[in-house]
C-alpha cells in the first residue's frame, strides 16, 4: 500500500515536473497552466466516488487493480497529446484511477491494521505519497536533463505496469472486507490470507451483525454519518487547496525565477523531502497523542509556513528549506486527516466515506492551481497568493476544532 500511494504521489505530480517544458514548448501562459495543473484532480474527484463505492461492493483489491489499469492508459495518453485540449482529457482519465487507488488503499491498510496501530498504519501508508514524490522527482530532474516532458508520463505508465503483479500476488483481499460482505468463497480467501499471515485457519465464518447496507452518498448522509460526512469533506476541501497549491505551483514559480527546469524540480523534491518527513513524525507521534489533535496542530502550522513560502526567497537553498517546511506541515495535516476518516466510519462505508470526503473535496485540489493561476495573471505577487491560499488550511483546522470533534464524540 505505501508503494501504491507512492506511485500515486508521483502521477499525480508528473503534470507539476513536466509543466515548464509544456508552458515553453506550446507557449501557454500562467492562467492557461493553471488549467491544465487541475484536470488530473477534477478527474480523481469523480474517481474517488466511483471506485470507492466500488471498492465497498467488491473489494479492495480488485478496486486497486482495475485503478492500475486506468492510470496506465491514462500516463501513456499524456506522453502522446499535442495540445491543452488533448493533454487536459489524458489527465482528467488519469485521475479517475489516481483518486480510486487512495480510497481503495485507504481502507485496504485501515483493515489490516490493529485498533492501537491503526492511525500510526494509515499515517505510514499515506506517507507513501510524498515518498512517491521524493524519488519521482530525483527521477523526474535527470530525465528532464536529458529527454523532454514526455518522457515522464512514459516513466509513470512503466512503474503503474510493473505494480500489477505485484498486487496480483502479494495484496490478498482485507479480511474485514470478506467477513462483512462474504462474497462468494470468502471463507477460502479468509483461510488462504491467515495462513499467509502465520495464523492458524478457521472452519467457518464468525457469526457478526453482517454490513450488508448500501454504500456511497446516500448512506452517508443519513443518521449519525451525516455531520461527520459533510465537516470532513469541507476539511479536506479547504485544506487540500493549501497542500495542492504548494505541489502544483512550486516548479514553475521557480523556473520563472531564472533556474533551469531541473533546479525547479529539485525544488519540489525538497517540498516533498519536508511531505515524508512530516508523515513520519506525525506517525510516530500517533503512538502517545490522539491523530485527531495531531491534525489540528499540523493544518494550523502548514498556514503560517505557506505565508513564509510566500515571502521573497531570492536563491534555490532558502526556496529549498521554505517549501521543505511548508511541505512538512502540510503533508502532515493531509495524511493526519485520512487516519480520521478511517476511524470515523464502519467497514461496510470505509473506502465509500474516504471515496466522498475525497473525491467531494477535491474540488479544493482542483480549484487551488487554477485560482492561484488567475491570481497571478491578474499581477498579484507570489506573498499575496500565498496568504491567500494559507487561509484553506486555517479554515480547516478550525472546522476540525468547532465542528468534527463534537459530532465524533457524540
Amino acid at each position: 500500500m505505501v508503494g501504491l500511494l507512492a506511485l500515486d504521489g508521483f502521477d499525480v505530480l508528473s503534470i507539476s515536473f513536466a509543466s515548464p517544458g509544456i508552458a515553453a514548448e506550446w507557449g501557454i501562459d500562467r492562467s492557461a497552466l493553471g488549467l491544465v495543473l487541475s484536470m488530473e484532480l477534477i478527474g480523481m474527484s469523480g474517481g474517488s466516488i466511483l471506485f470507492g463505492r466500488l471498492a465497498d461492493s467488491f473489494g479492495r483489491r480488485s478496486t486497486i487493480l482495475a485503478c492500475l489499469g486506468v492510470i496506465t492508459f491514462g500516463m501513456l495518453g499524456a506522453s502522446t497529446a499535442t495540445g491543452i485540449v488533448s493533454l487536459s482529457a489524458w489527465r482528467v482519465g488519469t485521475g479517475l484511477g489516481l483518486g480510486g487507488m487512495l480510497a481503495a488503499t485507504n481502507a485496504a491498510t485501515a483493515e489490516v491494521a490493529n485498533g492501537r496501530f491503526r492511525a500510526l498504519c494509515v499515517v505510514m501508508m499515506a506517507a507513501g505519497y510524498p515518498l512517491g514524490n521524493v524519488i519521482g522527482g530525483s527521477v523526474a530532474a535527470q530525465l528532464l536533463a536529458v529527454y523532454d516532458w514526455r518522457a515522464i508520463f512514459q516513466f509513470g505508465a512503466i512503474v503503474a505496469v510493473l505494480f500489477i503483479p505485484l498486487v496480483w500476488f502479494y495484496a490478498p483481499e482485507s479480511i474485514e472486507f470478506l467477513m462483512h460482505r462474504r462474497p462468494a468463497g470468502a471463507l477460502a480467501k479468509v483461510n488462504r490470507t491467515l495462513t499467509r499471515m502465520g495464523k492458524p485457519a478457521i472452519d467457518t465464518l464468525p457469526d457478526l451483525e453482517l454490513e450488508r447496507g448500501k454504500a456511497g452518498l446516500r448512506a452517508l448522509m443519513k443518521g449519525q454519518h451525516m455531520v461527520p460526512t459533510l465537516a470532513l469533506t469541507f476539511v479536506y476541501f479547504a485544506h487540500i487547496m493549501t497542500f495542492y497549491f504548494i505541489l502544483k505551483w512550486i516548479p514553475k514559480i521557480v523556473a520563472d525565477m531564472g533556474f533551469e527546469p531541473s533546479a525547479a524540480a529539485g525544488v519540489l523534491v525538497w517540498a516533498s523531502v519536508g511531505g515524508l518527513l512530516g508523515s513520519a513524525s506525525l506517525g510516530l507521534l500517533t503512538i502517545r497523542v490522539r491523530v485527531f489533535w495531531l491534525t489540528v496542530v499540523a493544518m494550523a502550522v502548514s498556514s503560517l509556513m505557506v505565508v513564509w513560502f510566500g515571502q521573497s526567497q531570492s536563491d534555490l537553498a532558502s526556496l529549498s528549506l521554505t517549501a521543505a517546511a511548508a511541505g512538512f506541515a502540510t503533508n502532515a495535516g493531509v495524511v493526519g486527516l485520512y487516519a480520521v476518516v478511517a476511524s470515523a466510519f464502519p467497514t461496510a462505508l470505509r473506502a465509500s466515506a474516504t471515496g466522498v470526503v475525497i473525491g467531494i473535496g477535491r474540488g479544493g485540489s482542483a480549484l487551488a492551481p487554477a485560482l492561484a493561476g488567475f491570481l497571478f495573471a491578474a499581477g498579484y505577487g507570489l506573498g499575496v497568493v500565498a496568504l491567500l491560499m494559507a487561509l484553506g488550511s486555517l479554515a480547516a483546522a478550525l472546522v476540525l476544532l468547532l465542528v468534527v470533534r463534537h459530532a465524533l464524540a457524540t
